[in-house]
């Protein structure tokens, strides 16, 4: 009986405990079940990092591969630099260019020996012998003009293996044309140079060879230190090599009759004027020296008059550097028979004396100059220039020319390339043997455009 009941207790808790023993053997198979899971994703995982690693190792393979193969390459070539953009235009075997400017003044003088006539040059551009003397002093003229307005055609080419080139230049700087300036103001063009180059060579119209063209101080005036300066374009041949070049060149002697008078153009020369020049280029600056050698001759079959003399000349000129913009600029020239190149004309070469034979003049002349950059722009050129001839004034008389000089002071402003505009005050005066002296003073306004 007591057996029964424990049977029966056993099964009891058998049966009590049953569910119980059930629901954890379900939940370790789901354990093993979701670990069974997490070991395949695992090793899923495993598998991917692994090709992954594999694919980048054979990519930095073929990576490698590529940077071996490509240092192995040449270096390539750098692209070529632009090609400057060219000027001018291609006529056969030559590149031809043109340009110029044109330029406007107005001017007011005031002249204290007399008013010169309507057309004299001296109304447009300071001509140191032509500035009246001796008469009364009148009231300021005013004068617009717009004749030295300038135009020039080059052409350069390599012909033959020759280097072949060529320069026309006018202005219309000259006497005036058929108008006046009651209608049309005109003026007949002018040749300014006109000559071709072959290699060292050049033959034709040029400025002469005892000229420093680069150190003519920046002037509203067409010449500015006219007075002191060589200054002479003529026909010639010239040879250049290096800083040295020889020219021989149009002669021309010009003489004051025995007592005074009238200037003679002689035009009787049989020989060239020879010039020389030798040019030095430094950090600091330019140098340039220049000699002229030249007959003086006049022949006139109706006084018996035929002789000849020998004339010389010496030029120095310099522009020197002052600071990063500043320059001073000069000129020193002097000899004997060379006034026709000196100061345009202002004495003669030679004169005669009373038996008919020519004596040649001695002259000297220079300026000085000083440029200064006030700003980006603006600038300012100080003009000094001089000229003093050593007369016999037995035989020149006392009208002839003794001295000149001149004063310059200017302002000029550059709001855009190649548009200049400017103003310029100037004092000049003109003294003969005699003691007769005038002056002029000026005051120039001046556009400018270069094209």
């Amino acid at each position: 009986m007591g057996r029964f009941r424990l049977l029966g207790g056993a099964a009891a808790a058998a049966l009590l405990f049953a569910p119980g023993a059930v629901r954890a053997q379900d939940a370790s198979a789901a354990l093993e079940a979701r670990i069974a899971q997490l070991e395949a994703e695992l090793n899923s995982l495993k598998s991917e990092v692994a090709a992954a690693r594999t694919q980048q190792t054979t990519q930095s393979q073929a990576m490698a591969q590529d940077i071996i193969r490509l240092e192995a390459r040449p270096a390539a070539t750098p692209p070529a630099p632009a090609a400057p953009r060219e000027e001018g235009f291609r006529i056969g075997d030559h590149t031809v260019k043109f340009g110029g400017f044109i330029k406007v003044d107005a001017s007011a003088s005031r002249y204290s020996g007399g008013d010169p006539a309507n057309g004299d040059l001296l109304r447009d551009y300071h001509l140191p012998g032509s500035i009246p003397v001796g008469g009364a002093d009148e009231d300021t003229a005013m004068d617009f003009n717009a004749r030295q307005t300038r135009f020039w055609l080059t052409t350069d080419g390599l012909v033959g293996g020759h280097k072949v080139g060529a320069r026309l230049e006018m202005d219309f700087q000259s006497l005036p044309g058929t108008g006046d300036q009651r209608i049309t103001s005109a003026s007949t063009p002018a040749l300014r140079r006109a000559f071709v180059t072959i290699d060292n060579w050049l033959i034709g119209q040029e400025w002469t060879n005892f000229q420093n063209t680069a150190v003519l101080p920046e002037s509203a005036d067409f010449v500015g230190a006219a007075e002191g300066t060589v200054f002479a374009r003529q026909v010639q041949v010239r040879y250049t090599r290096g800083p040295f070049s020889i020219a021989v060149e149009n002669p021309e002697t010009t003489v004051t009759p025995f007592g005074g008078g009238t200037r003679v153009i002689a035009d009787d020369n049989s020989l060239p004027d020879l010039t020389a020049r030798y040019a030095v280029s430094r950090p600091w600056g330019d140098l340039q020296f220049a000699g002229l050698l030249r007959q003086l001759k006049y022949e006139n079959p109706a006084s018996h008059i035929d002789d000849t003399a020998t004339g010389w000349g010496l030029s120095a000129s310099a522009k020197l550097k002052v600071g990063a913009q500043d320059d001073l600029r000069f000129m020193l020239s002097g000899g004997e028979g060379v006034g026709r190149y000196l100061g345009l004309n202002f004495s003669n070469d030679a004169v005669l004396d009373a038996s008919g034979q020519l004596d040649a003049v001695g002259v000297i002349a220079g300026f000085a100059a000083y440029r200064h950059v006030w700003t980006p722009g603006w600038r300012s050129s100080l003009i000094w220039s001089a000229q003093k001839v050593d007369n016999d004034v037995l035989l020149t008389g006392t009208g002839a020319n003794r001295s000149a000089q001149s004063l310059h002071a200017n302002l000029i402003w550059s709001p855009v390339t190649a548009f200049d505009v400017g103003a310029e005050l100037m004092f000049a005066d003109r003294k003969l043997e005699s003691g007769l002296d005038g002056d002029m003073t000026r005051l120039i306004l001046f556009a400018k455009y270069g094209f």
